[in-house]
C-alpha cells in the first residue's frame, strides 16, 4: 500500500531558482525544514485567519506575509514557520489544498526563510504567476497585468474610433450650410418688410360711412329736434 498511495507530505519537485546550493543541500535542507511555503492566498486575507487555520497542525512561530514590491500590499503568498519539523509534515497532511477564504489553498515545505523572499518578483511587484494570468480573478487583484494592458490598450483605441472630435467637413457639409444661411437671411428680411406692407394695406382700405369721427354732429341734430 506504502508503493501505491503517495504520502501527502512529500515535498514537491519545484526548486527556487534563488536557492545557494546543490541539489543534495537542498534535500537536506527539506528534510530537516520547518517553514511551509503557502500560495494561491487570496489579497485580502489576513495574518490573523492563517494563524487559526494552520496552528491547528502545531505551535507557530511566525508568519511572514508575501507583499508586493512596490506598494507593499498583501500578494497572495506567505510563509509560515514552526518549531517542530513534524508539525509542518502534518500541514501539509491535513491543511494542504484545504479552503481559506473561498480558494484553494497550497503549501509546500520550504528549505528556509531568508530575508527579501517576502516580496513578489514578478516586473510589476506581485508575484509572477499573476503578470500572465488571462482570467479574472477577484480574490488576486482582477486581471493579470498584462491581460489589464491589454484591456486597457483596446479600451482607448475604441474610444478613440468612437469619440473622437471630426476634423474634416464631409463632403457637401459647405453647401448645405451655405442654404440655410441664405434661407435665414431671407427670413429675417421677410420680418422686416411685413410691417410696412401692413401699413400700407391699412392706408388703402376705404372707411365705413357709417362711422363718424366727430360726434358732435350728433349732438346738434339732436338739440334741434327738441
Amino acid at each position: 500500500m506504502a508503493d501505491i498511495v503517495q504520502s501527502l507530505c512529500v515535498p514537491s519537485s519545484y526548486k527556487d531558482q534563488q536557492y545557494r546550493g546543490s541539489t543534495t543541500d537542498l534535500e537536506k535542507d527539506l528534510a530537516n525544514s520547518t517553514t511551509l511555503y503557502v500560495g494561491n492566498l487570496s489579497f485580502y486575507t489576513t495574518e490573523e485567519q492563517i494563524y487559526e487555520l494552520f496552528s491547528k497542525c502545531g505551535e507557530i512561530k511566525r508568519i511572514i506575509m508575501g507583499l508586493d514590491k512596490f506598494q507593499k500590499t498583501p500578494c497572495g503568498f506567505c510563509f509560515v514557520e514552526y518549531y517542530h519539523h513534524q508539525d509542518a509534515l502534518d500541514c501539509m497532511k491535513y491543511v494542504n489544498t484545504t479552503k481559506l477564504d473561498e480558494r484553494i489553498i497550497r503549501t509546500d515545505l520550504d528549505p528556509g526563510y531568508r530575508d527579501g523572499r517576502q516580496y513578489g518578483r514578478g516586473r510589476s511587484g506581485g508575484q509572477v504567476r499573476d503578470e500572465y494570468r488571462q482570467d479574472y480573478d477577484q480574490g488576486r487583484g482582477g486581471w493579470g497585468h498584462v491581460r489589464a494592458k491589454q484591456l486597457e490598450a483596446q479600451r482607448a483605441h475604441r474610444q478613440k474610433e468612437e469619440y473622437e472630435a471630426i476634423t474634416t467637413i464631409p463632403t457637401g457639409a459647405g453647401e448645405y450650410k451655405g442654404k440655410n444661411v441664405a434661407s435665414s437671411q431671407q427670413q429675417q428680411q421677410h420680418k422686416r418688410e411685413r410691417p410696412d406692407d401692413e401699413e400700407k394695406e391699412t392706408q388703402g382700405r376705404e372707411k365705413n360711412p357709417r362711422f363718424r369721427e366727430d360726434s358732435s354732429d350728433d349732438e346738434d341734430e339732436m338739440q334741434t329736434d327738441v
